[in-house]
Order: structure tokens, then C-alpha cells, then sequence
């Protein structure tokens, strides 16, 4: 292996609350990006010097070297920036999926998220705008919002707001030119997504992905009755256990890797740890207010 970051499901994962739960004793990591170094005399479908991305959920890459079967990785397009490609599996995918799957999106759209700085929301901000789609972004209130609204904007987001503004804002005033989102994209639950709800257009969509505040879902009766909004989950889990190197994950990976080396996807801010030094990026993956993707990196 050559980086593998710390993901959020990765601490529940070792914490026993995510679904996930590999047979003991097991290696964290549910991505990352390693370098083919040896390979069996019947691999046909892999060369040495090849950089790979696990192709199944349970891989372990919190480790250095990787002994599997060759259908358990996926080989990346060259010239993929290697920290793009540690990233690729888990945020990538996800928001790239929920971008694709839920609603028919044109060029022009509009769609809103909150946990608009996490690393799926960083994503789907740059693979919307690299599709010509609008985004209206919403983030907890913070000290330091100036610059995470600035940073924001330069990935391509077109309006960032806190959840307090969203709340005394309405559709005629926050989307001036542009058209009410069609698709929601929810990571935090609770009155926030109530929030995201009450800015979809009639027979909208809010994908749930995920749940930072621990508070359940709620969705007004008129809502569903009268603006026909459609209430769904998404698990980029369950997608990548049914479609292990189908024609469709290499497409997505064709595309995403793509744009990476035109420049267009940009992996959130991080920060390099060396593996020795894992107890570090744990505490840099829990912490408040974090902005910055803690990548685990090994000796070779």
C-alpha cells in the first residue's frame, strides 16, 4: 500500500457500529491506493507497477503490503494523481453515484447538501460543477465560516450558507436566477434535513447518506402528500458489493480519474501521517469542525 486515508466508517467499523463487521482479527481501512509488486503466473488482467484500489469492501489497507486475489482490486487509468486515487472509493464514488442515480440531472439543475465541507460534500460540489450543475451548500455555523465559505467557492460551489441562514431564508430569496434543486443530498438528519426539504422543488428528491447529528430523519406529511418529495438512503457500501469490477464501476472510474487529471476534482484539504503515527490521524479524523482528510502513508 501506498496511502490509505481515515474515513469515518473506518472508527465505526473498529468501534462495532457500523454493518460492516470483518471476521477478528481483521485490518482497518476500507480504501486506498497500492502498487502491484508481484503477481501470480495465471494473472492476466494485472502488471506489476500497476497502482490498484480495493475492488471489495473488506480489504484491509491500513498496512503496508496486501496479499489477495487479483479480482479483489481494481486497477486505476495511469496518470491518476496518487492521493486522488487513495481517495477514490468511498467520497468519490458516493457523491458521484448519488449525482447519477436519484433524479435526471441536466446541466443547469440544482442541488442541495448540508455537510457541504465533508469530504462526499467537497466532492459532489466539483463532480456537479465538472456536469454544469448548481449547488447550493449549506455548513454548520463555526468561528472561521469566511474561510470555509471561501474555500468553498473555489471548488466551484455556487451559493454556501450556515444552517441558521438556510432556516431564515426562503427559496425566493436564496436562489435568485436559479431553479428550486431537484435533489437533496442529506449526512446530517434532523432539522437540518427537514431544512433541505422545505428548498426541493415539487417531486424532488433527498438521498440520506448519512447521520452526523444522531437525530432521526422526520418528514412533514405535506411534504410527501402535496410536494411528492421522495425520501431514500444510500449506502455506497451495498453499490460496490453488487457491481465488484462491473462495466459500470470502471466507467465511473474511467470518468472520475478523468477529470482528477484535467484538474477538476481536487481531494479535500489533508494532511500526510505515517502509519506509525495512526493515533494522530484517529484523533485528526474525530475532531470538531474538521475540514482535513487524514491519509495514512507507509515506508517502503
Amino acid at each position: 500500500m501506498l496511502a490509505s486515508p481515515v474515513n469515518p466508517a473506518d472508527i465505526n467499523t473498529i468501534q462495532g457500529i457500523y454493518p460492516v463487521k470483518p471476521p477478528l482479527p481483521a485490518v482497518g481501512g476500507f480504501e486506498g491506493v497500492g502498487k502491484v509488486i508481484e503477481m501470480g503466473k495465471r494473472t492476466s488482467n494485472i502488471k506489476i507497477g500497476d497502482l490498484v484500489i480495493p475492488a471489495i469492501n473488506s480489504l484491509g489497507t491500513w498496512r503496508s503490503q496486501v496479499v489477495c486475489p487479483a479480482e479483489h482490486v481494481s486497477v486505476i487509468p495511469e496518470g491518476t494523481p496518487l492521493l486522488f486515487a487513495a481517495t477514490l472509493r468511498v467520497n468519490t464514488c458516493t457523491s458521484y453515484r448519488m449525482l447519477a442515480d436519484f433524479q435526471d440531472l441536466e446541466a443547469g439543475d440544482t442541488v442541495i447538501q448540508n455537510a457541504a465541507n465533508s469530504g462526499a460534500g467537497q466532492m459532489a460540489i466539483q463532480i456537479a460543477a465538472a456536469r454544469g450543475l448548481k449547488t447550493i451548500n449549506v455548513v454548520r455555523d463555526r468561528p472561521n465560516i469566511d474561510e470555509l465559505k471561501d474555500h468553498l467557492y473555489s471548488l466551484g460551489a455556487n451559493i454556501v450558507v450556515t444552517d441558521s441562514e438556510l432556516r431564515m431564508s426562503s427559496p425566493e430569496k436564496l436562489l435568485p436566477g436559479l431553479p428550486r434543486p431537484k435533489l437533496g443530498l442529506n449526512a446530517v438528519g434532523g432539522k437540518s434535513a427537514i431544512s433541505l426539504m422545505k428548498y426541493l422543488q415539487h417531486g424532488g428528491t433527498m438521498v440520506t447518506y448519512g447521520g452526523m447529528s444522531k437525530q432521526p430523519v422526520t418528514v412533514p406529511t405535506g411534504m410527501l402528500i402535496f410536494n411528492n418529495i421522495k425520501v431514500v438512503g444510500y449506502w455506497m457500501t451495498r453499490w460496490h458489493d453488487r457491481n465488484p469490477n462491473s462495466v459500470e464501476a470502471e466507467r465511473m472510474f474511467d470518468e472520475l480519474c478523468q477529470w482528477a487529471k484535467e484538474g477538476r476534482l481536487q481531494i479535500p484539504r489533508h494532511r500526510l501521517v505515517n502509519i506509525l503515527d495512526y493515533k494522530t490521524a484517529i484523533e485528526g479524523a474525530v475532531a470538531d469542525f474538521t475540514t482535513e482528510k487524514q491519509i495514512l502513508v507507509f515506508d517502503q
